[in-house]
Formats: structure tokens, sequence, C-alpha cells
């Protein structure tokens, strides 16, 4: 039963990786625009672009992390066939 539970909260292919990196962008910049009310002028801007610069990070190491796990399961299939 909580294998079950634990596949839910599984990233499996990069589309489901491509939804949760939307869903973090739309936060981000969300954030980023009240840090842009919240303090006027450069700092606020600061703020906003280091939201941005965070979900492209996250984004990248999210997507990397989805190919390097397809690329593993693939070669121990490989390596398992006879």
């Amino acid at each position: 039963m909580w294998k079950k539970v634990k596949r839910l909260f599984v990233i499996k292919t990069r589309f489901e990786a491509y939804l949760i990196i939307y869903a973090l962008a739309l936060g981000a910049m969300t954030r980023g625009a009240h840090y842009t009310t919240q303090y006027p002028g450069f700092g606020g801007y600061l703020l906003f672009a280091a939201t941005a610069g965070a979900v492209f990070l996250g984004g990248a190491k999210i997507l990397d992390a989805i190919r390097y796990e397809q690329e593993a399961a693939k070669a121990s299939d490989e390596a398992t066939d006879p």
C-alpha cells in the first residue's frame, strides 16, 4: 500500500517534470511580483530575478535527474537481458 502512495510523489516522465517546473515558475513569478511591490526599486527587481533564477536552476536539475534515471534504467535493462 505504501509503495502505491510513494509512487505518486515520484517524477517518472519529462512531461511530469515540465508540469512541476511550470507550477514552480508560476509561484516564483507571483512571489517576484510581490517583491517588486514590497521593495520598490533595484532591490525588488534583484529579488525578482533571483526567484526566476532559482526556477531555472531547479528545473535544469529536475530534467537532468530524469534523464539520468532513464539512462540508468535502460542500462540495467540491457545488462539483465540475455
